[in-house]
């Protein structure tokens, strides 16, 4: 099969020194990063450069000359990115008059991380696998977040609603998929992917998911939980 082409007429460029074509592309491809409202996928790029163009190698040109910038470029969500440098972050937000972004309550952390590594789970598994119970509440807050959303229906009795994490949960903690979560075996290892680490909020942690103190109602809610055989399901 043939590579494609751009998706407009280059002939110009084929008459161009390697190094000028060379420099076009990454202005190709800056232009896009810079304009685009999210991460720009490999098949996008190559609608402006061609499939037989080494975006890797453009991405790593344009990441040398910002070195000395503010901002940068980061895969993350399936696709490339600007973003400013996590440094200036307080700055941005002051400029803005915009507060900080508020952490996540420990629960939230908890089931976002359950979500994450084992998805998709109904509400009555995150109980099982949290041993609490855990609120629709809770659940349609981080809807709100746009960290999680409603996936798939379960097989199970009356197909209960599902809840999986999101394109903006990659792109908020920084991984290019879930792949790029920790790996299970090294947080066993680690002591961390365990019943105890849930519950304690440090798997969470280990990912870089900001949390905020638990608030009594809360720990209550754990304590009431603690010990109770059976979980309801939602629709």
């Amino acid at each position: 099969m043939a590579r494609r082409r751009a998706e407009f007429d280059d002939a110009e460029l084929e008459e161009m020194p390697a190094e000028l074509r060379w420099r076009e592309y990454m202005g190709r491809v800056e232009a896009v990063l810079f304009a685009a409202p999210g991460p720009v996928t490999r098949e996008a790029l190559a609608r402006v450069v061609g499939d037989e163009v080494r975006i890797e190698a453009l991405i790593d040109d344009i990441r040398e000359e910002l070195r000395a910038r503010p901002y940068e470029i980061v895969f993350v969500a399936g696709g490339w990115r600007f973003q400013s440098r996590a440094k200036f972050a307080p700055y941005i937000r002051a400029a803005a008059g915009a507060p900080a972004s508020a952490p996540l309550s420990e629960t939230q952390a908890r089931v976002v991380t359950a979500i994450a590594y084992f998805q998709p789970l109904t509400r009555a598994e995150l109980c099982q696998i949290l041993c609490r119970e855990i609120s629709r509440d809770v659940l349609a807050a981080l809807r709100a977040t746009g960290l999680i959303a409603a996936g798939p229906r379960s097989p199970r009795a009356g197909a209960p609603v599902t809840y999986v994490t999101t394109g903006k949960f990659l792109e908020r903690f920084g991984f290019a998929s879930l792949r790029d979560l920790p790996e299970m075996e090294k947080l066993e290892d680690e002591g961390l992917l365990s019943k105890e680490a849930f519950l304690s909020g440090e798997l969470a942690s280990a990912f870089g998911i900001e949390i905020d103190e638990p608030d009594e109602a809360e720990e209550d809610s754990a304590a009431e939980f603690a010990g109770q055989p059976s979980y309801g399901e939602e629709d």
